[in-house]
């Protein structure tokens, strides 16, 4: 599933749109700053550098009408990658949910991420996509990344099944982190 999120504010990086791309098996999900002018041959070598690079190609990509999607180079790139575009109709313009879902979430997460630690939104997003993808999700019943990775991802914060668990003292923190570090 791919869709945009538009109109944000520019950052000093010039990017003022992001790119919401989600794998609908696992549910993890890549948030990826653009520029809002950005050209379908861009969003082809970001896709293939962010994406492909590390999950390979998709069999089949939801996404809406956006005039990128829909141009005649992003349909031969997908086309010669051998993934299906599935669009959505200007009559059922939510194919999937998920992804509004997702997009939700991590303006949520962005406008959390501001107020509480300032700067500019494409600072946080990679903090967004790794909580985002290290959180419970419930329609697979794990996070993310255990459901991509088998495995729980490795961070010094105690993910419970659902929420967040506190260690024991904060002594145990830095006695931990100093016997890995």
């Amino acid at each position: 599933m791919m869709d945009f999120i538009t109109k944000l504010l520019r950052t000093a990086k010039g990017n003022d749109t992001i790119w919401v791309i989600v794998d609908r098996l696992t549910k993890s999900a890549h948030f990826l700053p653009i520029c809002v002018t950005s050209s379908s041959k861009k969003l082809a070598e970001i896709f293939i550098k962010e994406i492909v690079s590390r999950h390979g190609m998709p069999l089949s990509i939801v996404s809406d009408r956006d005039t990128r999607f829909t141009s005649r180079f992003w349909k031969k790139f997908n086309e010669a990658m051998g993934t299906r575009l599935k669009i959505s109709t200007a009559y059922h313009p939510q194919t999937d949910g998920q992804s509004e879902r997702t997009i939700q979430t991590l303006e949520d997460m962005l406008r959390a991420c501001i107020i509480d630690f300032g700067g500019s939104w494409d600072s946080h997003l990679p903090l967004a996509e790794f909580s985002y993808n290290n959180s419970y999700h419930s329609n697979i019943g794990m996070p993310p990344f255990e459901m991509l990775y088998g495995r729980r991802c490795r961070t010094s914060v105690c993910w419970g099944e659902i929420g967040q668990k506190d260690f024991a003292s904060l002594e145990v923190v830095k006695a931990t982190s100093e016997k890995f570090y």
